[in-house]
């Protein structure tokens, strides 16, 4: 594990918060890549702090499940299997349909605007040439327009359990679209839902988000399936 370059820790801040949201970005924007190994020496080094904060901060990355232990009892960033990425988006449509379906009764003009902004942000972003901080920028953009529309339905518990869903949803994204970005182009997707919460459809907007989130899961196993079989193939040449 090598961050990319030295980070500047600002000492009037806690260590140990500074140092986890350090890493924590870091792991989120795929500087870090999924299956690296983190070792708190090279941390310390790059992050001119002790190993202290770095512990604490690692233990709380791994309470998040964005590190675990593999088998030797390295710290990794969590790599995740065809099968996860089903059970999180099970998790996703179970969540998101219950907030389509209150931003269809509740959603404000405001609130429409700003599900709307993310899906223009989205279709510009679309246009630039692909490379790591577009793709960067589409999954945040992602976050924003499903965020959105979890903040009309007024019940902050349901925003805060999609939160903690998308920090997983965004690792997983980052593990795709090393090889793919074209699998964050979901903007006439996420139109199609704008479109029914806008006319206060819920039916629409259900069946429009289930349709999208489906979708989103063929298309995200298919690159998991695709770079575990070219892992396996680059591990069976080197040991020929």
């Amino acid at each position: 594990m090598l961050l990319s370059s030295p980070r500047s820790i600002q000492r009037s801040q806690s260590l140990r918060e500074q140092t986890y949201q350090v890493l924590r970005s870091a792991i989120l924007s795929g500087e870090l890549l999924a299956g690296s190994r983190l070792v708190e020496t090279q941390i310390a080094e790059k992050l001119q702090v002790s190993r202290t904060p770095i512990r604490e901060a690692l233990q709380q990355l791994q309470q998040e499940q964005l590190i675990v232990s593999d088998e030797n009892n390295n710290l990794r960033v969590v790599s995740f299997s065809p099968a996860d990425a089903k059970h999180l988006y099970r998790c996703r449509l179970v969540l998101e349909q219950e907030s389509v379906t209150e931003a269809c009764t509740y959603a404000t003009a405001e609130q429409l605007a700003k599900i709307e902004l993310a899906i223009f942000q989205a279709e510009k972003a679309i246009l630039q040439e692909p490379n790591q901080l577009t793709s960067y920028q589409l999954l945040h953009i992602d976050y924003q327009f499903h965020r959105a529309i979890a903040e009309c339905s007024g019940n902050p518990w349901l925003a805060l359990l999609l939160d903690q869903l998308f920090d997983k949803m965004a690792l997983l994204r980052m593990q795709t679209i090393q090889q793919n970005p074209k699998v964050l182009e979901i903007s006439y997707e996420h139109r199609q839902i704008y479109e029914a919460i806008a006319q206060g459809n819920c039916e629409e907007a259900v069946i429009a988000l289930s349709n999208h989130l489906q979708s989103s899961q063929i298309r995200v196993i298919r690159e998991i399936e695709q770079l575990q079989n070219q892992q396996l193939q680059n591990q069976q040449l080197q040991d020929q």
